[in-house]
């Protein structure tokens, strides 16, 4: 009885994953793709990218750390909060002032949250 139940299993798994295969493979030619983003509207992602009201607190040009008091950041399961957060660059950590009003989105890079783009 067993045995029955064990072969009847793997014939059942090998026969679902045959048929999805199947459908896999069909074509998709007749599919309507008027109205869907071109294939490298992932590169302008960044650009387009929804940005998170803040505030600077304090700046640290020497490590490039800026410390904002920010609205909840969705794309990196943040809430609103004040942290610092190190600037892709030096140039954007010495663009801004204790009690600047900005707009910015954090992102994940190397494991480091990063300010990857921050607009006054």
């Amino acid at each position: 009885m067993k045995q029955v139940l064990i072969v009847s299993g793997v014939l059942l798994a090998v026969s679902g994953a045959a048929a999805s295969s199947a459908f896999a493979a069909g074509e998709m030619g007749n599919m309507a793709m008027s109205g869907k983003p071109a294939a490298d509207a992932s590169a302008n992602a960044n650009a387009t990218a929804a940005l998170t009201d803040a505030t600077v607190k304090s700046v640290d040009a020497s490590t490039g750390m800026v410390m904002l008091a920010h609205g909840a950041m969705t794309n990196i399961a943040m809430p609103a909060m004040t942290m610092a957060y190190k600037a892709k660059d030096a140039a954007m950590a010495k663009s801004v002032h204790t009690g600047d009003k900005v707009r910015v989105r954090v992102e994940n890079v190397g494991g480091t949250l990063t300010i990857v783009r921050m607009d006054k």
